[in-house]
């Protein structure tokens, strides 16, 4: 925990942890509130729906977007970035009839493509701006932050919305988005600039003369990486099984007996479990390194996911933590991987691309959820994804020593430039 906290003696850290909490706070305010704004203008479940749709879609680009992190000096990128929000933001002030709805999504399908290009940026200059032995609490403090900002700004954002309607929180996000711009711009980074008119650093296989695009690097080099490649593939395996298992969480409350309100104590609970863990991955990362930290967590994750098949209050908010607690430490293994293990000149691209990888699943999860849990019975969906979510953490126990050793030596020798 010590360690942890020293990330807090950092500079760049503080200032790029404050920056996530500012502009945290106005994101989950306004993911909250833009579902319901469109809900009350339209009546639609579907046009609601869409809101999240559209802030997700820019992901399946997450390779394309986060090249422009490669190409383009990354602090610039990231104040620029903010600027454009708070700029855009206040567009929002016109919407305040059902076919104004369409502004809503625009701006939040260009938030999203936004958030790609940032969460890139960010991770690549982080990875160049905090001290390497740093990189795990960082990520982990960065967690827990985000965590927090989904348990208290959603209801600082409904409130506000009572108050003020959508405008009145399109406004506190653009103001959060100006306030990050301002600690980015507080940054102490030396960055070499890189050329426009040369083309992105190559994994050193000919990509030009091969035909390859170097849009695609980041993917090769997360496939070719004995490192990278099974955790980014456990974290896609891991936000599919995520999103299934969420898709089932109001056939659990029903089993429970209570209203589809309890979900609420249960996400209070999972949020909880996530803070704790963000606060303590910094020393879990260093003792166990990532493959197994990464690897626990998947295992606790998906022995509460199947113990939500015995209908118990205790259990039910017990499991919620525990998942809370095991989800992210995948995430947070395999982001900090991605940084420590990437050439700089590839970073942007890579972090996209893992992105990418690890949350397009998430989606997909939710769709098959939805329809299973309708044709099948929620406590034996529930055990069976139970095992065959443990069954994704046995390839991360197997580590194959002799490739890490030299993979960890030499990051460039899986990735030649």
């Amino acid at each position: 925990m010590t360690k942890t906290w020293a990330v807090f003696h950092d500079r760049n850290a503080r200032l790029f942890l404050t920056a996530v909490t500012v502009s945290g706070f106005g994101t989950s305010a306004l993911w909250l509130v833009s579902g319901v704004w469109v809900k009350d203008l339209t009546g639609s479940d579907g046009l609601a729906a869409l809101c999240m749709l559209a802030m997700w879609a820019p992901t399946l680009a997450g390779p394309l977007l986060g090249a422009l992190a490669d190409r383009v000096p990354r602090k610039p990128l990231l104040i620029g970035g903010s600027l454009l929000m708070a700029a855009l933001l206040p567009v929002l002030f016109a919407v305040d009839s059902p076919d104004r709805v369409w502004l809503v999504l625009t701006v939040l399908f260009v938030y999203g493509a936004a958030g790609v290009v940032h969460d890139a940026a960010e991770s690549a200059l982080v990875a160049g701006a905090v001290v390497p032995s740093l990189l795990g609490g960082f990520n982990g403090l960065r967690m827990a932050i985000t965590e927090g900002m989904k348990l208290l700004a959603p209801l600082a954002g409904a409130g506000l919305y009572a108050v003020q309607g959508g405008p009145g929180v399109a406004l506190l996000d653009a103001t959060t988005f100006a306030l990050a711009a301002l600690l980015y711009a507080g940054l102490r980074v030396r960055e070499t600039r890189p050329d426009p008119l040369a083309p992105p650093t190559s994994t050193g296989r000919g990509d030009e003369q091969s035909g390859h695009t170097p849009v695609g690097a980041g993917a090769r080099h997360i496939w070719a990486h004995p490192i990278l490649r099974p955790l980014v593939l456990a974290g896609g395996t891991t936000m599919l099984f995520a999103g299934l298992n969420g898709a089932l969480i109001y056939a659990v409350i029903d089993g429970l007996g209570h209203s589809p309100a309890y979900a609420g104590a249960l996400y209070a609970a999972q949020g909880a479990g996530s803070v704790a863990v963000g606060l303590v991955s910094g020393p879990a990362l260093r003792r166990l390194g990532e493959r197994r930290f990464a690897a626990y967590g998947i295992a606790l994750t998906a022995v509460a996911a199947g113990l939500r098949a015995i209908p118990s209050d205790p259990l039910a908010l017990a499991c919620s933590a525990a998942i809370g607690a095991g989800l992210p430490c995948v995430l947070i293994a395999a982001l900090t991987a991605v940084q420590r293990e990437t050439p700089d000149a590839l970073l942007g691209r890579a972090v996209a691309t893992a992105h990418a990888l690890v949350y397009t699943p998430n989606v997909l999860g939710l769709a098959a959820g939805a329809a299973l849990v309708e044709l099948v019975d929620q406590r034996p969906l529930s055990a069976l994804l139970g095992v065959a979510w443990l069954a994704t953490a046995v390839p991360l126990f197997q580590r194959p020593a002799s490739a890490s050793r030299i993979a960890s030596r030499s990051p460039s020798d899986a990735n030649p430039a």
